[in-house]
């Protein structure tokens, strides 16, 4: 197994339950592997290991690249390359209608709607993948809900009955290499051997220059009728998702319930018990104010639709986390016709990008921060300053924090600590 984390520890409980007499070997990149019944392999002999072929399969966690040269050789040599999701279609899916939801934003919001919906209609309904349980450890259902990372779909190799796409733009090019590489390994998805049923976002359809799957598989949903979406929108507008986005991505997941045989007013009932995801533009109300965790916002097109999601007020804007390297023009002119009153910047890419707005001629203020406690600090001595608080760094964590989860519950400690 090359990785040892959540998705690692779930694979290991099936391959010791089906092959309870193999060996299992762990490769990690860095530190150890806490995983018992494995011995753990250093990566400077794991090539020398697949030259001689001493493995039969590898099972590779999602976070691991397909393009680690490790694993580009053990493919060469012909050795079976998987992952937790893939043996889990090949063992345990058994006949589950599977719906599958990618994007780059917003697919675990819709997969959650989706599964939420469908157990308002009282299916039989499971919801994994990358939304944080492991395929392989989903229990016995009649309608599988996978929401998908493009670290999963890059080489996922069994059918589908539904795809739903959110949105598609660049991110995560350290593990892909390039943006061609995000875009087809993403786009994998429709690459099926049997008819599915598809449904896209107007911002997926737009991109017509995108790989293109197999003519002949694709059956598009069909759209909702004018009453239908009409009600469905006051529906979400009293809900609690928030911002346009999210608007479409209801659509998209009414359109995907409705072909599974959900009722138009299931639908409308799966969106009023909606309850949102932590770490995505999660609302807390506290002294009189609104904070808003949106740390899942790692780019800066889920920023853009973080600020239009909360048009009025006195809105603050947290900004800033580790760089890879990702390009902010375009938020940088969002952001200058934005209706926002102030904006924190954080390192790194806070700073780089307050040197591309400059500190005069915005509708905001400008604050410069080293850290979210430093930025509590100041923002505590003047509450009356701000309303709603959202964090939407349009980048990773990693500089600061493990992981974006961290970033998000330190956000709301330290609202909890200086608003309460």
């Amino acid at each position: 197994m090359y990785g040892a984390g959540r998705e690692a520890r779930s694979t290991l409980a099936f391959l010791k339950e089906t092959a309870p007499n193999e060996q299992v070997d762990v490769v990690v990149d860095t530190g150890q592997a806490d995983l018992p019944g494995t011995q753990q392999v250093p990566t400077e002999s794991l090539a020398a290991a697949i030259r001689d072929k001493k493995y039969r399969l590898i099972v590779r966690s999602a976070g691991v690249s397909i393009y680690k040269s490790d694993l580009v050789a053990a493919r060469a040599a012909g050795i079976e390359i998987t992952t937790n999701i893939n043996l889990w279609a090949a063992y345990k899916r058994n006949d589950a209608i599977t719906i599958a939801i990618t994007g780059t934003k917003g697919k675990s919001t819709t997969a959650k709607l989706i599964f939420t919906t469908l157990k308002q209609a009282g299916l039989d309904a499971g919801l994994g993948g990358n939304i944080g349980v492991p395929p392989l450890d989903l229990p016995p259902c009649t309608h599988a809900v996978l929401e998908l990372s493009s670290f999963q779909t890059a080489d996922m190799d069994f059918n589908l009955d539904f795809i739903g796409i959110t949105s598609l733009f660049p991110e995560h090019l350290d593990w892909h290499g390039t943006e061609e590489n995000y875009f087809s390994d993403k786009l994998n998805i429709l690459r099926r051997k049997r008819p599915y049923c598809c449904a896209l976002n107007p911002q997926v359809v737009e991109r017509s220059c995108l790989p293109q799957p197999p003519n002949g598989l694709v059956r598009a949903l069909a759209d909702l009728s004018p009453d239908f979406q009409s009600r469905l929108l006051k529906q979400v507008a009293a809900s609690r998702l928030k911002g346009d986005h999210n608007a479409q991505n209801a659509i998209l997941a009414a359109r995907l319930c409705l072909g599974v045989g959900v009722s138009e007013e299931n639908i409308l009932e799966g969106i009023a018990a909606f309850e949102p995801l932590p770490h995505r533009l999660q609302e807390v109300q506290l002294g009189g104010k609104t904070f808003v965790n949106d740390s899942i916002a790692t780019n800066p097109e889920a920023t853009k639709a973080a600020v239009a999601a909360y048009p009025e007020g006195k809105v603050a804007l947290i900004l800033g986390g580790y760089d890879r390297a990702q390009k902010y023009g375009g938020l940088v002119a969002n952001l200058k016709n934005s209706t926002l009153s102030q904006v924190w910047f954080l390192p790194d890419t806070g700073h780089r990008i307050l040197s591309e707005i400059g500190t005069g001629n915005t509708p905001f203020t400008c604050h410069k921060a080293g850290s979210l406690e430093h930025l509590f600090e100041q923002l505590a001595t003047n509450p009356d300053q701000f309303e709603t608080l959202v964090l939407s760094p349009g980048a990773p964590s990693f500089n600061q924090f493990r992981n974006f989860e961290r970033r998000g519950e330190t956000f709301l400690e330290l609202a909890r600590k200086h608003f309460t």
